[in-house]
């Protein structure tokens, strides 16, 4: 049985079901509600009642019943559950067996009710006033016994501090072997990606992210002008204008792209001169992606980056709001050797991860032995 939130188009949490769905190919789904029909397979997806209601368009408005919702699933024929958790999957209880192993992959403590300093959502006025009760059951529910995984040491402190519980460390999938097997990703884009690439400065600073405030890629425009370096923003997002606003009092070129995909942002890890990515993220797989490519990052001392990037190795870590800082940062992580990048990100490869994840639940429980790769083994 495989437990998940709710399911999207995209996103690192939903790359990490994937994963679990392609290990343990007889496991249903369970989730909240799907909305990305198909991605699954809609015989293996099993909503909750609340996917039938208009609250499913609603997070917000959903959140205050969502641990009730957890509390009362069922399902046939179930011997034990891999739950991915960001908000409250971790207090399933199948009611027809409430005592069933539980292994719980952690991607954060929901972030806005346990620090929401590091998300805006916890900041508005009906998260606030619900917050205190909900960290006493979230608490509550972690305590229950079921065996935890954190995807970085970074959550897993958080785990400590915000439930008291320990947690194993295993990082989650990047699909490093897809990246690193095309030298030139420039050479396979289609004419207008290619146009698009060509039209950019030899060298450039990258910034690849969703345009939200909490990413800082203002921080990759600020190293651009501190090293009179042009500047390449790639992604959308409601942070855009306030950015280009920005740009233009710039004293460097400072090139939108809007969202690419992925064969364009893979030849722009390949062609930068830095990625810049300075966010105090849980994980970070675009960083991992980046150094795939043979990228060298300019990342935060803080947060999960600072646990793939090594520092004046394969890129070099900051404080962000230094600007003497920054400006160090970008020329040190210039000078890395790319090949060092390429190296490092192989250490979080999914064949990696499912051998962490078969050790962690122990193979006897994967009854579906065609579902394990032949190099499964050890491995941290």
């Amino acid at each position: 049985m495989i437990v998940h939130e709710w399911i999207e188009r995209t996103g690192g949490a939903e790359n990490v079901v994937e994963a679990f769905a392609e290990l343990i190919p007889s496991a249903p789904v369970i989730c909240l509600w799907d909305d990305a029909p198909g991605r699954f397979g809609a015989e293996r997806v099993r909503e909750s009642a609340l996917a039938r209601t208009p609250l499913r368009r609603s997070k917000a408005l959903s959140l205050p019943i969502m641990p009730a919702i957890w509390r009362t699933r069922r399902c046939s024929n179930i011997e034990w559950a891999l739950v991915s958790s960001h908000l409250f999957a971790h207090h399933v209880r199948f009611a027809n067996a409430p005592n069933i192993d539980r292994f719980v992959y952690v991607h954060t403590p929901a972030r806005y009710l346990w620090v929401p300093e590091l998300d805006e959502r916890g900041s508005s006025g009906p998260v606030r006033a619900v917050a205190p009760l909900f960290r006493s059951l979230d608490r509550a529910r972690a305590q229950e016994g079921a065996e935890l995984a954190a995807n970085s040491r970074f959550v897993a402190e958080r785990i400590r501090q915000c439930w008291h519980v320990d947690a194993r460390v295993i990082y989650p999938p990047v699909n490093v072997e897809r990246i690193q097997s095309v030298a030139d990703w420039a050479g396979v884009l289609g004419p207008r990606d290619r146009a698009t690439l060509d039209a950019l400065p030899r060298e450039f600073v990258l910034a690849a992210s969703r345009l939200v405030r909490y990413k800082k890629i203002e921080a990759a425009i600020d190293a651009g002008r501190l090293t009179d370096t042009p500047v390449v923003v790639a992604g959308d997002g409601p942070d855009r204008e306030r950015l280009e606003a920005m740009a233009e009092t710039s004293s460097v070129p400072v090139y939108f792209l809007g969202r690419v995909n992925d064969e364009l942002l893979y030849a722009l890890y390949q062609r930068c001169a830095v990625y810049v990515f300075t966010a105090v993220e849980d994980f970070g797989i675009m960083p991992v992606e980046a150094m795939a490519a043979g990228a060298r990052v300019v990342g935060n001392r803080i947060g999960g980056v600072s646990e793939t990037v090594v520092d004046g190795v394969t890129g070099a870590l900051c404080d962000p709001d230094d600007a003497t800082e920054l400006r160090d940062a970008t020329a040190v992580a210039a000078s890395c050797d790319p090949n060092a990048s390429v190296e490092q990100a192989r250490r979080f490869d999914t064949h990696r991860f499912n051998s962490n994840i078969v050790e962690w639940l122990g193979s006897e429980r994967i009854r579906d032995r065609a579902a394990l790769p032949s190099n499964m083994g050890g491995g941290s």
